[in-house]
């Protein structure tokens, strides 16, 4: 029996993580569940898996937390703030976390996971976008296990060989790692028609079911450009290592090319359930209720090189991680605040790479080296990439 924690048990990567667990009820306990601000959905969900934890990251919704929780009958503890979700992430019953917080919010919970030793499964890429070498360090010392869950992450996982080196791609016969994307709804739309594209049309994948911003930095290809950096922390790849491929069909998650020429790649269809039951499961295989493949219904595979001109947070998110951990934070951070500002309908989806861009240029690099200096410089980042807002594209 494998006792697990979800951070972020109300979204999407959450909500497919329980419906795995609810299908192999005799191989896993839910130990603690966390939310934001979803509380009917998160009692909802305490009263399927019953955890003896449910954690509630604002603290001023506590109140309200306890009074469901009681509407609900739900027999958990309810806790509330930022130490309880590192709490439930570390404390000695747990076997494994399901690090599924968006954005830099997952950072600490999921470093206090790592910290203890845990099973991480990793599906907040921004954990390790913010503070690569310190997580990675700290898995090291601490003897974590950090299975990726992005299902790009998890398709490179499974394509590279059992006596892969980390980041010995030599010595593994390791050509290159090929990323793939959708491109996601915009790949063929014109460019002099950014200017108007809608919160709605933004906020629609092609392929994908996932929460909001995730999706809008899909659209962006932004998305893509994080899991450049998560990819080079998690395998030790150099940025010229990895090759980013536009998949429209979304069937191949991702491949890994070798020197012999081979090049290995995992399918499936486009189903969150898939990397998260290999997560769980890790080394063995469970079911998870995704539908096979059926290839007399796929009628091609295409792909194609990105281009910038359409794609350019993807270019700035290369080009920070050849800069180092500074940039990548501070580019995560930006990101952040422009994605919630176009979702509030204050910039246009064109203006969210150029308020990244002006904090990016407006900053001189510093160097980290700790966790308080990366939370400074995402706090930093947050208030310049506000400022430049206000100034030049608040509409």
């Amino acid at each position: 029996m494998q006792t697990v924690t979800i951070l972020g048990a109300t979204g999407s990567i959450g909500c497919n993580t329980l419906d795995v667990i609810s299908r192999h009820p005799e191989q896993y306990r839910v130990f603690a569940i966390t939310g934001n601000s979803q509380l009917d959905l998160l009692m909802e969900q305490a009263l399927k898996c019953a955890p003896r934890y449910v954690v509630v990251a604002d603290e001023n919704q506590y109140d309200k937390a306890c009074e469901l929780a009681k509407q609900y009958r739900v027999d958990a503890e309810i806790l509330c703030g930022a130490q309880a979700l590192e709490d439930v992430s570390s404390a000695p019953e747990v076997d494994s976390v399901m690090a599924a917080i968006v954005g830099a919010a997952g950072l600490l919970p999921t470093l206090a996971a790592v910290k203890a030793g845990k099973r991480v499964m990793l599906a907040n890429k921004e954990a390790l976008v913010m503070s690569g070498a310190l997580f990675i360090e700290a898995a090291n010392q601490s003897g974590a296990t950090i299975l990726p869950i992005d299902s790009e992450h998890n398709a490179i996982f499974q394509c590279l060989p059992h006596d892969f080196q980390y980041g010995n791609f030599e010595a593994s016969g390791i050509r290159k790692i090929l990323l793939t994307g959708s491109g996601g709804p915009f790949r063929e739309r014109a460019l002099d028609t950014f200017s108007s594209i809608s919160i709605d049309e933004a906020s629609t994948h092609p392929n994908w079911s996932m929460g909001r911003k995730i999706t809008i930095d899909s659209a962006t290809m932004m998305n893509k450009g994080l899991e450049f950096i998560e990819a080079c922390w998690l395998f030790g790849a150099g940025a010229d290592d990895i090759d980013v491929v536009i998949h429209p069909q979304s069937i191949i998650h991702s491949m890994v090319q070798y020197i012999d020429g081979s090049v290995i790649a995992q399918m499936g269809n486009p189903d969150m359930r898939t990397p998260i039951a290999y997560g769980l499961a890790f080394p063995e295989r469970i079911e998870a209720g995704v539908t096979p493949l059926d290839f007399a219904d796929i009628s091609n595979f295409s792909f194609q090189t990105p281009c910038f001109k359409r794609y350019p947070n993807l270019k700035l998110a290369i080009d920070a991680c050849k800069e180092g951990q500074c940039a990548t934070t501070r580019l995560n951070a930006a990101n952040e605040v422009a994605v919630e500002r176009f979702l509030l309908g204050q910039i246009q989806f064109c203006d969210i790479a150029k308020v990244n861009e002006a904090t990016l240029e407006s900053m001189p690099m510093v160097k980290v080296s700790s966790i308080q200096q990366i939370l400074e410089q995402d706090v930093l980042a947050r208030d310049k990439a506000s400022d430049i807002i206000r100034g030049k594209f608040l509409c």
